[in-house]
């Protein structure tokens, strides 16, 4: 190799230039040692406790039931067993409030009606709690909608605890663990307790079971006031509650409220001993939203009076053992073995058409 190569000169210079040397010279670099990078990891959090959580569930702790909540909420064998004694050492200290179930079609302003009946009661010193069951991802299976961010002032206050849930896959979409949230909540000392549905489905059938209360809430003015919805559900209603009654809408919200009435008229109440009432309200602007509270109120003096409401929470009880047995049974019947294996070969025989529905579901249960 030549000279002015090794030493990496270019081919053009000037004539009197030093061929050995460059305009520029390249220097060997330092590396410099950098400052060490402090990680720092988030701190765990400490291993359910039942004792601890307990103790601070019935002390009104919000971080505590939440946990709880989750706890009860969660399929891993670890938490269901704490999740039993949890309940176990709460229910004594249950069933001391007011249980309503709140539903409607989507667009009933259910939330916003919510917020404005929580802020009230809030500041009249009640502590409420809203779980509120939110479809479900068919694909995460979270939340979709989160009613904590459709509640932004209601979350604010100390004397409220909003837990939304997602609907899962139980019939409805109300979520399989909603009566044991309630026990919780009730333990935590909140004496109001609403559950707020999907809206869609068989939910109004499954929260009617569990509450004391039973609400639809509908709208005005957006054609036929009774298509829509059922008649089941209206027959299931102690109260409709027509929203949204503001601005150019009052007129409107009043004669579906007096359409409403003349329905429960001539229906059988679902609640022995109280006569169902539809009223008009605005959310938005708070007007009638205490009246519906004290519609409530009457609604649990009269019952408490004349010794109906008692019978309400035994009739709760009753359909929450059967509900938790069939879901047990259905549990345990999908674990075995046996079922595991012929199960899918089955199914895929039965969507193929090669042997009729019968005769699968007999095989299984052979």
């Amino acid at each position: 190799m030549s000279e002015q190569g090794k030493t990496r000169a270019p081919e053009w210079h000037p004539s009197d230039a030093d061929k050995t040397k460059f305009a520029g010279e390249v220097m060997a670099g330092k590396v410099e040692s950098s400052p060490a990078i402090k990680v720092v990891r988030k701190p765990r959090r400490a291993p359910l406790d039942v004792e601890q959580l307990s103790e601070g569930i019935l002390a009104g702790n919000r971080t505590a039931l939440a946990r709880g909540i989750t706890c009860v909420e969660s399929e891993a064998p670890r938490h269901q067993e704490i999740a039993r004694e949890l309940l176990r050492r709460c229910l004594p200290h249950s069933g001391d409030s007011i249980r309503i179930g709140i539903t409607g079609i989507p667009g009933a302003g259910k939330s916003q009606f919510l917020e404005c009946i929580g802020k009230l009661l809030c500041e009249a010193d009640k502590r409420i709690a809203v779980l509120a069951v939110d479809p479900s991802s068919s694909v995460t299976g979270g939340s979709i909608l989160g009613d904590k961010t459709r509640m932004e002032k209601l979350c604010r206050d100390e004397r409220a605890f909003i837990r939304p849930s997602p609907a899962g896959k139980t019939l409805g979409g109300v979520a399989a663990k909603t009566r044991e949230s309630i026990i919780l909540c009730e333990a935590a000392g909140y004496k109001v307790i609403f559950v707020e549905t999907v809206g869609v489905g068989q939910s109004e059938i499954a929260v009617r079971s569990m509450v004391d209360f039973f609400l639809l809430l509908q709208l005005a003015g957006a054609g036929d006031e009774l298509q829509g919805i059922k008649k089941g559900v209206i027959e299931m209603a102690d109260a409709i509650v027509v929203n949204k009654s503001d601005g150019d809408n009052v007129g409107r919200t009043k004669v579906a409220r007096g359409e409403y009435a003349r329905v429960l008229h001539h229906l059988h109440p679902f609640t022995e001993g109280w006569e169902p009432k539809a009223v008009c309200c605005s959310g938005l602007e708070g007007t009638g939203v205490w009246d519906v509270w004290e519609m409530v109120q009457a609604f649990c003096e009269k019952l408490k009076v004349e010794n109906r409401f008692e019978s309400i929470r035994a009739k709760q009880n009753a359909k929450w053992f059967r509900t938790l047995l069939e879901q047990r049974v259905l549990d345990s019947f999908y674990r075995r073995q046996a079922v595991d294996e012929t199960f899918a070969e089955l199914e895929r025989s039965v969507s193929e058409g090669r042997i009729p529905v019968i005769e699968a579901v007999e095989k299984v249960l052979g």
